[in-house]
């Protein structure tokens, strides 16, 4: 036998005996005494296993726990480990009514030691389950457990990105079997391409709620089929599809078997939007006809999408859904164009879109900022083709981090201090934020400079296990990390960390490197750019983007000055973003669908340097940061040169001069007091507005509650509203296009206030009742302009809108002479000014989820 691994495990005394079950929930995560139990243990184990509690105590020295259960103060610490965690999942919900919620996503970034993560999608997705659990909610979460994950990444000398992915043993991970009522291990089949495909389900816990993930590497599966769910967003397009239908299908499946029942469906992005076509033969299964079994089904589904540019939706041909679906489409009984019409889009009429499939399964449908929404909008458009894109379903709700897991513990302690331990239930509370103002400038500063020290450490040595790891030289490592300094935290430090994708732009400041030389090498006011991030192994042109900056690291005029830091990770990025002064961001707007690096770093007082795009067009504001308006123009070249300039000159005229200002190039204790202003402006207006909890509540109110609501109003009655949606509809489309409308009256052009607004329209039915329809008055007030666009943070509850009058035409029951039904309008205008107006017509039922859902719409 050759290399077999052998495992001398550790015997954990009974008075730790508890130890595993505090590595075993993921509450570890965010509480960080719980996370110091391990670490204390073996400080240099910990970091050997990537800060992983259950390997660390498979592999500790059993020295090391007796000498922990002889210490009494650990003793202590343990017990109160164990008390945080037990009234954290036993307090009661907060409401008894709440609908359960199924939240599906293909992966999840909870901590750096469970790496079935890649990047923002699935620590944005591991923030929102942890906030559920804040939150009481009623939740469960579905993904995919991968065996190997994401890559680790190593980066040569000559900045060319290894890609190294390795085996993870579920034993390594806070995971156990899922079991269901009769203890037996849950498993689930999904037929794929003519074989039955068998996973099984594993269940994590994240404080409150469970987080089921699948997996195909058991023995019941063909060699191909156990890879399924080998590597995150890995293989072909095959793989994918697989991976997709198992968890869509297969997690749908999964939640049966353990005999829960959820309201909602939550697709966060369209990986999991297969579970759609899985509740659709459900509801089929059950007699409804076609359209009452989707319009059930879209009722009780929200899908969020992630994707600002149509060329990042999956999208298959034909051929390859066909057959890994023939037998999942018998079973459907409908025919094989209806079930293809279901993710068709006009553009790629032979690709089976899940973005479209989405759409069409989904009523309730989001993205994940202001801009994005409206981008979303735009891009969906076709969806709903008679409808102004600002005007469609699609809505949003702005994306937030989860503060307990990202806020820098010398931070809580310093909330502790100066605002009192009930900041943590306060998070969304504007005017109890406003309270940092008042903390002297000196302990806040001494407060943020410790944490930066600590960051400043950590890279250093990290460059030294690199280092080290490579068999380069101390000389080397010395003139790489001359300039970072953990006593003298004073050199202005940048941040930059995320995916090397090519529209995030990580050279931009690259363009003009004799102005950026000169910038940072200045003797009196020094700059670092940190840089890390990790790009795809399929996407070339990212990697020489990383390639050219980590050749700069050993260039003559930054060397010391550029920094590359590899394998970013979870842990690299908690500490960078709480350490570095400024945050960079430069994407090419409006690609930043949301971003949420830079709430990390401005929750911890660090200022934001960044296009105006993504979530910082709502939170910046003037004086928490800098922003960079996108330039208007048309050529990429002209843009890169005009926004590098723009961000060249930010630093060299404002940020540069004002870090400086407090003396700190000296190395005292120093401070810019408008520096600190600013840092606390970015606490101050942030952290009430860009928390997770803030973000989960909108979902709950503006979309969870609504969708459950719809779905029990069409299920009632043995599904009666649905049968009659569906008929209604289907009647709708057949008249549609002969429906038309003129004015049998002309509106007068100028009214006195007081006065009533009179009008008459004639609308041709086609067969139609004048109940199927709406005729409205549209009017937007352009003098005074009245408020454009919609509010910040979130669409769904939005407040009402100065400047617009919309108003319905009532049905008089007269008729013209060709049969067109009169309606009128007889109102007083709600004020004065110059108003744009329009008459339109769109259909309507009181079942429909949203009022323009059909994308049908006609105007005079």
């Amino acid at each position: 036998m050759r290399n077999t691994l052998l495992e001398i495990t550790p015997v954990i005394p009974e008075a730790l005996n508890r130890l595993p079950e505090l590595g075993g929930n993921l509450f570890f995560s965010w509480h960080r005494p719980i996370r110091a139990l391990f670490e204390d243990l073996d400080p240099e184990l910990w970091k050997q296993t990537g800060g992983n509690p259950r390997l660390l105590l498979r592999c500790v020295a059993q020295s090391s726990l007796d000498r922990a259960v002889r210490d009494p103060v650990y003793l202590a610490r343990y017990r109160a480990g164990l008390e945080a965690l037990d009234a954290y999942v036993t307090a009661p919900a907060p409401r008894s009514d709440e609908p359960l919620v199924a939240y599906f996503c293909a992966e999840y970034g909870f901590h750096e030691s469970f790496p079935i993560y890649s990047g923002g999608l699935g620590v944005l997705a591991g923030d929102y389950c942890k906030s559920a659990s804040d939150g009481r909610a009623n939740f469960v979460a579905v993904g995919l457990l991968y065996e190997q994950g994401y890559f680790t990444q190593t980066v040569d000398n000559d900045g060319v990105q290894h890609a190294e992915y390795r085996e993870r043993d579920p034993r390594d991970l806070p995971v156990e079997p899922a079991r269901d009522a009769k203890g037996e291990w849950v498993r689930v089949t999904v037929r794929i391409a003519g074989r039955d495909v068998v996973a099984r389900l594993w269940k994590a816990r994240v404080g409150r709620i469970p987080v089921y993930l699948l997996d195909t590497n058991t023995p019941e599966n063909a060699p191909t089929d156990r890879d399924i769910t080998h590597r995150l967003y890995g293989g072909d397009e095959s793989t994918r599809v697989r991976q997709e239908m198992i968890l869509g299908i297969g997690g749908t499946r999964a939640i049966r078997a353990l005999g829960l029942q959820p309201e909602v469906w939550h697709l966060n992005e369209g990986h999991a939007a297969f579970l759609i076509l899985e509740l659709l033969r459900e509801h089929l299964g059950l007699g409804l006809p076609f359209e009452a079994a989707l319009e059930a089904v879209a009722a009780a589904c929200v899908f969020t999408t992630h994707t600002p540019v149509a060329a990042g939706h999956d999208a298959f041909g034909h051929d390859l859904i066909l057959a890994h679906f023939n037998d999942f489409i018998r079973e459907l009984g409908i025919p094989v164009d209806r079930f293809l019409d279901l993710a068709r889009t006009p553009a790629a009429p032979g690709l089976f879109n899940m973005t479209r499939l989405a759409l069409n399964g989904a009523r309730h449908i989001n993205g994940v900022s202001r801009i994005h929404g409206a981008v979303s909008s735009r891009l969906c458009a076709d969806q709903w083709p008679e409808i102004r894109p600002e005007e469609n379903p699609v809505g949003f709700v702005t994306n937030g981090v989860h503060v307990p897991t990202f806020l820098h513990k010398t931070w809580m302690d310093f909330f502790d201090a100066e605002l009192g331990p009930g900041w943590r239930d306060r998070l969304s509370d504007i005017g109890f934020w406003n309270a940092l103002e008042a903390v002297p400038h000196e302990r806040f500063w001494a407060a943020a400079q410790s944490v930066k020290s600590r960051m400043l450490a950590s890279v250093r040595e990290r460059l030294q296990r690199e280092y080290a790891r490579k068999g380069m030289s101390p000389a080397q490592l010395r003139h790489v990390t001359r300039f970072l300094d953990p006593l003298r935290p004073n050199v202005l430090t940048i941040g930059f960390a995320r995916r090397f994708a090519t529209y995030k732009r990580a050279t931009l400041l690259l363009r003009d490197r004799a102005r950026l030389a000169r910038l940072v090498n200045d003797p009196e006011r020094p700059v670092i750019l940190l840089f890390a991030g990790k790009a795809h192994p399929a996407d070339e042109p990212g990697k020489q983007v990383l390639r050219e900056i980590r050749q700069l690291m050993t260039s003559p005029e930054f060397a010391g000055r550029i920094i590359f830091l590899e394998d970013y990770d979870l842990q690299l990025g908690r500490s960078l973003v709480s350490g570095v002064d400024v945050w960079l961001n430069n994407p090419i707007a409006p690609l930043e669908a949301s971003g949420t690096s830079g709430i990390k770093a401005a929750i911890n007082g660090r200022l934001n340097l960044s296009i105006l795009d993504g979530w910082w067009a709502e939170g910046w504001m003037q004086d928490n940061g800098w922003g960079i308006p996108p330039a208007n123009v048309q050529d990429p070249e002209r843009r890169d040169a005009l926004e590098a300039e723009l961000i060249l000159d930010a630093l060299e005229e404002e940020i540069i001069p004002l870090y400086y200002a407090g003396g700190q190039r000296e190395g005292d204790a120093g401070c810019s007091p408008e520096w600190v202003s600013r840092a606390k402006r970015a606490m101050m207006t942030v952290i009430p507005r860009f928390n997770m909890r803030r973000v989960f509540e909108d979902y709950a109110r503006g979309l969870y509650r609504p969708a459950a609501e719809q779905y029990r109003r069409l299920a009632a009655g043995g599904f009666a509203g649905a049968r009659g949606l569906g008929e209604w509809q289907q009647r709708i489309r057949q008249a549609w296009s002969r429906l038309s409308l003129r004015a049998v009256a002309d509106a007068p052009a100028e009214l006195p206030r007081g006065e009533h607004l009179r009008m008459r329209i004639a609308v041709s039915l086609n067969g139609l009742q004048p109940s199927d329809v709406r005729v409205e008055l549209v009017a937007r007030r352009v003098l005074p302009e009245g408020e454009q666009g919609p509010p910040p943070l979130c669409s769904f509850v939005p407040p009402e809108r100065n400047g617009l009058w919309r108003v319905p035409l009532t049905p008089t029951g007269e008729q013209e002479s060709d049969g067109a039904a009169v309606f009128a309008l007889d109102a007083e205008p709600p004020e004065c000014g110059q108003f744009a107006t329009e008459v339109r017509v769109y259909p309507r039922h009181d079942l429909l989820s949203h009022e323009y859902a059909l994308g049908m719409m006609k105007w005079l």
